[in-house]
């Protein structure tokens, strides 16, 4: 494949990941699927040029209206590769027939930088507006440092399967194949590899040997301390990562619930699950946070998990359009949702059992205030400091949680609290969920 037509294909795959309501990564992935004959270097320089310019959405949406131009896909690749300095303006003409229009804007971009001293810094810094207030408060002089690290691609991590494989034989697997890899800094199961490689030549992903998991959510999940024979629920599993993660930790004794509301998440995980051997783990389907069957199951269980859905704006690196799709909530209906799972799934804790709130937002209304609402709204919970809860963990921003951000740790943005239920006498519906 020759450069005009890599240009054209990721010009496609722009306009098709802005029509599209699912998340960039899926729309890519499919895209990709149905075109198993491109070459890896083709896939790769495809990938990268639409990512670049999900990433420089504000940016290059205010360039175009400096010169009076719409921001429709294909203005926004031709201004990418002239101010990104991807493309000369000859290798551009050669790939697009360019009207009379595009010729002049080109001609105003060429040899412009993506940033300008005259953008404002929301623009530079591509937040959007309705999280840059909340972003301010919580990072003050560093918001223009954190919010340049979630431009940056992010690395590809991988969390081995303890079931199937060691930390060492992956890495030495990695870099016979001439990847550099390295072993995550605190994720005692975390490999991280510096480039992003074809996924085609990482085996071990198809072994289940190895999946894909960010260190913060390898993190995550850590805090759940599962033991061999627990009974766990993963209340919010989505895709099944960090549900693998914990039965993993219970070396597939004892039983993880995986529980969410959209059933095809929960088919695709539990494929997931098979894949990586994993025998403890159970899938169950709710109606809603308050489904019956959280109040017939209540205080059966020894650690609960709720990784709340959220804004997501700790993964922008990762998912870069995020900041910009319709919210299908706004942040104050997104809060009153947490809010309500938190409290109908902390039900299932039992005595003197774990709870950890989750989320991958860096805003304290989802975070800090989430949590200090649930404490005060249920008193039988007390917060287990990060220092006890998971000594080895010393870098958190946060002194009694655990708190994540790509510039301070190179991770995704994370937040996560540990609770405990003060160990009174069990009560009657734990005794009966312990014994069927």
């Amino acid at each position: 494949m020759n450069s005009a037509d890599r240009l054209q294909d990721a010009l496609e795959l722009i306009a098709e990941v802005e029509r599209n309501p699912r998340p960039a990564d899926a729309v890519v992935s499919a895209w990709f699927r149905a075109r198993r004959g491109l070459r890896d270097a083709d896939r790769g320089e495809i990938s990268d040029l639409v990512y670049a310019v999900l990433r420089a959405h504000a940016r290059l949406g205010w360039w175009l209206a400096k010169y009076e131009r719409a921001a429709t896909p294909r203005n926004r690749l031709l201004a990418w590769l002239a101010l990104g300095r991807v493309r000369t303006r000859e290798q551009i003409q050669g790939a697009f027939a360019l009207t009379e229009a595009e010729r002049r804007l080109l001609g105003s971009l060429q040899g412009g930088s993506l940033d300008h001293p005259d953008m404002p810094e929301a623009v530079r810094a591509e937040c959007p507006d309705w999280a840059a207030e909340p972003l301010r408060q919580r990072f003050g002089d560093d918001f223009p440092r954190e919010m340049a690290a979630m431009l940056a691609p992010p690395p590809l991590d991988l969390r081995v399967n303890p079931l199937r494989a060691t930390r060492e034989a992956v890495l030495a697997e990695l870099r016979a194949r001439g990847l550099s890899a390295e072993a995550c800094g605190t994720a005692p199961f975390g490999v991280r590899v510096a480039e992003r490689p074809s996924l085609a030549r990482l085996p071990m992903l198809k072994t289940g040997e190895a999946e894909i998991q960010d260190e913060g959510s390898q993190l995550v999940a850590m805090l759940v301390d599962a033991k061999a024979g627990d009974r766990v629920v993963d209340f919010c599993a989505g895709a099944g990562g960090k549900t693998m993660a914990i039965a993993a930790q219970m070396a597939n004794k004892g039983m993880v619930i995986a529980c969410d509301v959209a059933e095809g998440r929960l088919k695709r995980a539990a494929e997931r699950f098979r894949g990586a051997g994993l025998h403890n783990i159970q899938t169950r389907l709710l109606s809603s946070e308050r489904d019956k069957w959280v109040k017939r199951h209540k205080g059966g269980f020894d650690r609960v998990l709720v990784d709340a859905p959220c804004s997501g704006t700790g993964t922008w690196r990762r998912n870069p359009d995020a900041r910009w799709r319709a919210q299908d909530t706004g942040l104050e209906a997104l809060t009153a949702l947490q809010a309500s799972i938190l409290d109908s799934a902390a039900r299932l804790v039992k005595p003197g059992g774990r709870l950890v709130y989750a989320t991958c937002s860096l805003l304290p209304q989802e975070n800090e205030a989430q949590l200090e609402a649930f404490l005060a709204a249920h008193p039988e919970f007390a917060v287990v400091p990060l220092r006890e809860a998971a000594p080895q963990i010393t870098a958190s921003a946060h002194p009694e949680h655990l708190s994540l951000t790509p510039a301070r740790h190179g991770t995704d943005g994370f937040f996560a609290a540990v609770m405990v239920r003060a160990a009174t006498a069990a009560s009657p519906a734990a005794a009966e969920v312990r014994a069927s």
